[in-house]
């Protein structure tokens, strides 16, 4: 299991170390090549939907999901008045559009991925205290993920372009 004692960019386990890294050029086609269930499609975008947008909002902050030197998924952490609707506390920082390329799940790498993200956080955006992330409501599968991996269901919901959504938060404080 990862935790916030492991390396703060990696989660190693018996498969594949499972690293977080910013976004680079190198990563690009893989990223575009990516692909999602039809049943998760309508809940995240997928990375070449976003990555332009990512790649011109200075407090927007791509991240892809390794495995090995693999892109397997991906994520954006976004800072600034974004949070607002997530959270009242200025130093949050706002997880979303997460994704595994659908040739990748079912390894692991999605909960690897989240479990690894606060000490990512951490050393990368010293001063974030939390993170939060919105989940739809129907989105079972992906709630139960960040439940499992230390995210708390705030009580606070907003309506997402499909539907209502569940707001969780993650503390970063010690």
């Amino acid at each position: 299991m990862c935790n916030d004692k492991n390396e703060t960019d990696s989660c190693e386990t018996k498969e594949q170390i499972v690293r977080l890294s910013f976004y680079r050029r190198e990563h690009d086609a893989a990223l575009r090549a990516f692909e999602l269930p039809e049943e998760q499609a309508r809940f995240t975008a997928l990375p070449g939907e976003v990555l332009e947008l990512s790649l011109n909002d200075e407090n927007r902050y791509p991240v892809v999901i390794l495995a090995g030197d693999t892109p397997v998924g991906f994520f954006v952490l976004h800072r600034g008045e974004a949070t607002a609707p997530f959270s009242d506390n200025p130093n949050a920082i706002l997880l979303r559009a997460f994704s595994i390329d659908q040739a990748h799940q079912g390894r692991g790498y999605g909960k690897r991925a989240v479990r690894t993200a606060a000490a990512f956080v951490a050393e990368h955006f010293p001063g974030v205290e939390e993170i939060v992330l919105a989940v739809n409501e129907q989105n079972h599968m992906a709630k139960r993920l960040y439940e499992a991996s230390g995210f708390r269901d705030t009580g606070r919901q907003r309506q997402g372009s499909i539907g209502m959504q569940y707001i969780l938060s993650l503390s970063l404080k010690s």
